[in-house]
């Protein structure tokens, strides 16, 4: 087995492999750029090694700094987890060629599979099912366009190098395929180097299922189930789950068949994912090939019982496969939620910030009848989630011996997980779990489009309920700093009723709670709304009883910032003073970043008359862009940045004057006689 190996990649990934390779008594070498100096990652592994600045294009992308440092350091091979050099061919032969073993495909079968046109016509010839779609290399517009149409729509536009939803767009009509394939180029060449697109049938009815194959250099194939990746946003997958429901046991058979038929074809060597759209007949279709390891292989796992991971360094070394496809076992029922750094109510938008505050659930076995649960992280509290890298913060991995059983303890998990500093989709993933959709197994990919009226639902707790209990957190936190008289805040006055003043804003509005205290609690008055509310707080767990009802929840300080936890809902609140005026650098009509990020284009300049929908400009974060459109017809009066420009979240970007209405249009001077 080998004695060193170098891991480029970062986050929860380098942290995983780095756990099973200790395991296996192989030394470790992390990689890190200047964003990533003090992640969990590089303290995790035996040695660390600086690559450079944080953009990925200067550290982790340089394929020529990595080849360096694994020879510096004495590494024997090259483990690229995912996503940045894993399904590089050229990064493969380079190491090839420095006398490193990459832990992956040959670099043949990356090429083979790194185009997705090109895949799929191997496909096609080997008489493998394909979506229905142009698959050229021809990629004139004119061609192009007179493809969709051939295609028909709704037809789906994506990369040929792509993958993770980047470089894809949906297309409705003819009409907004110029603009959508110009956005997906955009970001196709930011993402991958290279902006040729391929044309498919959308087909939103479908679900995506995809088979875990492995092979190793003596020509054995085998595939570890499949699982279902049908709840996605943006073409990203949200959840996955394994064995995927209710497929017949001919069709396991014949898509898992199918799967290593497609692997050996290309001479594979490792792990690799093949992915298919399944269709309620038990019609499946090729969609790609993803030659490394998934996010979602933890399912996998936990229903073969077996380290994959561990599995790939073994063929990587030479070894051949541990088990043949008849000794492969599966039990019980896994689902995988991916916890991110976005919020789902304004378009799963990237978010950013640091983890001021971190409660993750349990692990281990518990329960009865048993589950495991298992959270694959690379961030602790106080890690900032940046806008350089995908803005994954964990995944939350949940096994039992049913689906159902599975789906309970994983909502379970979800209600116990608290993120404070950083909006996440924990709220989403938990509405989602306990959604009777979900439970049903009516998957298909536009699963979150279809039962949005469940999935985002409001609040449970309303504003002014919000601002008492973190009221009542305060109050009670000052009282526990200092236990003297002196110290009392709760608003005594001689021969007076004990009153008090706080002030808060939430989501930019500023409430004031009156607060009178009376003989077992308070008497809270918020935006003319009275509540009676006693509490007593246990750690971070704030025992109430609110208007004679008794509730439970978690609160967090950081500095001004509060948060409270209430059945998976995040609450952020921030103490506010009163005498402060909260000004704008800016009159109104202006349009703020709904993110951190950069301007990667602008479309309009000062003194343009623009349309209401029109878009503005394009704001890039997290390898995705953005379009910010124009709310109101008008005129751009200012813009604030130029292109190429970072801005923070809440920047304004522009201000638009509103277009007077002809009724208001200022009387035109008469004319000289």
């Amino acid at each position: 087995m080998f004695n060193r190996i170098l891991i480029a990649n970062r986050g929860e990934i380098a942290c995983r492999i780095i756990r099973t390779a200790h395991r296996l008594g192989i030394e470790t070498v992390a990689v890190y750029s200047d964003a990533d100096a003090n992640a969990a990652h590089v303290e995790l592994a035996d040695q660390a090694w600086r690559l450079g600045p944080a953009p990925a294009s200067d550290s982790y992308l340089c394929q020529d700094k990595l080849l360096d440092i694994a020879k510096a350091c004495g590494a024997e091979a090259i483990h690229p987890g995912y996503g940045f050099l894993s399904e590089n061919a050229d990064f493969a032969h380079a190491c090839a060629e420095q006398g490193l073993i990459f832990i992956g495909p040959p670099a043949a079968a990356i090429t083979a599979m790194g185009s997705k046109s090109a895949a799929k016509a191997l496909m096609s010839a080997a008489g493998v099912p394909v979506v229905p779609g142009y698959h050229g290399t021809n990629q004139d517009l004119g061609q192009l366009r007179t493809e969709a149409e051939h295609c028909g729509f709704p037809l789906l536009l994506k990369a040929v190098a792509g993958g993770g939803g980047k470089g894809m767009r949906v297309v409705h009509s003819i009409d907004d395929f110029d603009e959508a394939l110009a956005s997906a180029r955009r970001e196709a060449s930011a993402a991958f180097g290279e902006d040729a697109m391929l044309l498919e049938r959308y087909l939103p009815q479908a679900r995506h299922v995809e088979v875990q194959v492995f092979c190793d250099q003596f020509g054995h194939g085998i595939y570890l189930s499949e699982r279902d990746c049908s709840v996605q946003r943006r073409h990203q997958k949200v959840l996955e789950e394994a064995p995927a429901p209710h497929l017949a046991p001919q069709t396991r058979i014949a898509i898992g068949e199918a799967a290593v038929r497609a692997a050996l074809a290309i001479d594979y060597r490792g792990a690799g994912t093949v992915e298919f759209l399944y269709l309620a007949d038990g019609d499946f279709f090729f969609m790609e090939m993803n030659t490394r390891l998934q996010v979602e292989h933890p399912v996998t796992e936990l229903i073969t019982g077996l380290d994959l991971v561990e599995w790939q360094l073994r063929v990587a070394y030479g070894e051949p496969l541990p088990l043949a496809q008849e000794q492969i076992r599966l039990q019980g029922h896994a689902v995988e939620a991916r916890v991110y750094a976005e919020d789902p109510e304004h378009d799963f938008l990237p978010a950013a910030g640091t983890l001021h505050y971190l409660h993750e659930p349990g692990t281990g076995t518990t329960g009865s009848p048993a589950a495991v649960i298992r959270l694959d992280t690379g961030v602790r509290q106080g890690d900032e989630v940046g806008i350089f890298y995908d803005p994954l913060i964990a995944k939350l991995i949940v096994w039992a011996e049913s689906r159902e059983q599975a789906l309970r303890q994983l909502a379970r998990s979800l209600a116990q997980y608290r993120i404070g500093g950083v909006r996440t989709n924990l709220r989403f993933l938990h509405t989602l779990a306990e959604s009777a959709p979900l439970k049903a197994a009516e998957l298909h990919t536009g699963f979150i489009e279809q039962h949005g009226e469940l999935l985002f639902t409001p609040p449970a707790l309303q504003p002014s309920r919000v601002l008492a209990l973190c009221a009542a957190f305060v109050l009670l936190t000052e009282s526990d700093e200092d236990t003297s008289p002196f110290a009392c805040r709760q608003g005594w006055r001689l021969n007076l009723p004990a009153s008090r003043k706080l002030v808060l804003k939430r989501e930019e509005k500023i409430g004031e709670v009156d607060i009178n205290a009376d003989h077992s609690g308070w008497r809270m008055t918020v935006d003319d709304q009275s509540h009676s509310i006693t509490a007593e707080l246990h750690g971070d767990q704030l025992q109430a009883v609110l208007d004679g009802i008794p509730l439970r929840c978690h609160l967090a300080r950081h500095q001004d910032r509060l948060w409270l936890f209430y059945q998976a809902e995040c609450y952020q609140v921030q103490l506010h003073q009163a005498d402060v005026q909260q000004t704008s650098t800016h009159d109104g009509g202006g349009l703020s970043a709904p993110m951190p990020g950069m301007v990667s284009q602008l479309k309009v300049a000062v003194g343009d008359v623009v349309a209401t929908g029109q878009t503005l400009l394009l704001l890039e974060a997290m390898k995705m862009e953005h379009p910010i459109v124009a709310p109101i017809a008008g005129r751009v009066a200012e813009l604030y940045y130029r292109q190429g420009s970072q801005v923070d979240e809440g920047a304004e970007l522009l201000r638009l004057e509103p277009e007077l209405k002809p009724e208001l249009q200022p009387e035109q001077e008469p004319k000289a006689p």
